[in-house]
């Protein structure tokens, strides 16, 4: 019987996805789904915030969906977005995923080669003229915007979309031998789906501080989380399934 893992991310589009190749590789059963999903948020609730998009002059991106909603919500409002708007975003690929909507011109987007988001900041400090906007999700929290005063540039953040959790059937099975999370929201998702859930001898698989951290919270024990030696998620997964 294969060993059985749960992603807790949508399933790779592509079937050349290194996800693939390890668990050919290792017969393992490798389940694609998601404990958090993304709801748009209405145009009615965005105005209750009473923030206004036009007037600024940047805006920062920390992933595709902050991207997707927040040009669908100016759409919703008849805002229209000016050529010489500048881009500041987590990585290279979500900077590159801003073309989807508008004309890429490398000299109005600006990424660090990391894709992390401490070392945007200092690329920030460089354009502390500018007038930020900061589209959220309903989680959030306050690094991006404690770090914009911290650099006395001018800004405002608003929540655009909303992260809930994706509810599992009563009668679905919570039958894996590993469970790999993304996000703080997954670990709480867990949580309410199965709260009598019992950790026992299932490897769980944390990324980043706070997700290892709402782990923990919650009673769990985290197995493996990324290192210099295990950098993907693949690279985790094969490395538990080394020891079977």
């Amino acid at each position: 019987m294969a060993t059985k893992i749960l992603v807790s991310q949508p399933k790779p589009q592509t079937e050349k996805s290194p996800y693939f190749d390890v668990a050919e590789k290792y017969n393992l059963d490798l389940v694609f789904r998601p404990f958090i999903k993304i709801e748009p948020m209405s145009a009615k609730d965005f105005r209750a915030q009473r923030v206004q998009i036009p007037g600024h002059t940047a805006i920062v991106f920390t992933s595709r969906h902050a991207i997707d909603h927040f040009f669908a919500l100016c759409k919703e409002l008849r805002v229209s977005i000016p050529d010489d708007m500048k881009y500041f975003c987590v990585s290279q690929q979500v900077s590159l995923y801003v073309s989807k909507y508008v004309q890429y011109r490398k000299r109005k987007n600006f990424f660090p080669e990391s894709g992390l988001l401490t070392d945007l900041f200092p690329i920030i400090a460089k354009h502390k003229t500018e007038n930020y906007f900061v589209p959220q999700s309903s989680v959030h929290n306050d690094e991006i915007k404690d770090k914009l005063e911290d650099l006395a540039v001018q800004h405002d953040e608003a929540v655009m979309y909303y992260t809930v959790t994706n509810d599992f059937r009563s009668d679905e099975p919570m039958d894996y031998n590993m469970l790999i999370f993304f996000s703080p929201e997954g670990i709480h998702s867990l949580v309410k789906n199965f709260p009598d859930f019992k950790q026992g001898d299932v490897k769980i698989a944390c990324l980043g501080g706070k997700t290892i951290k709402a782990a923990e919270d919650a009673g769990l024990h985290v197995d493996y989380q990324p290192t210099a030696e295990l950098r993907s998620v693949p690279a985790i997964i094969e490395a538990y399934a080394k020891t079977l």
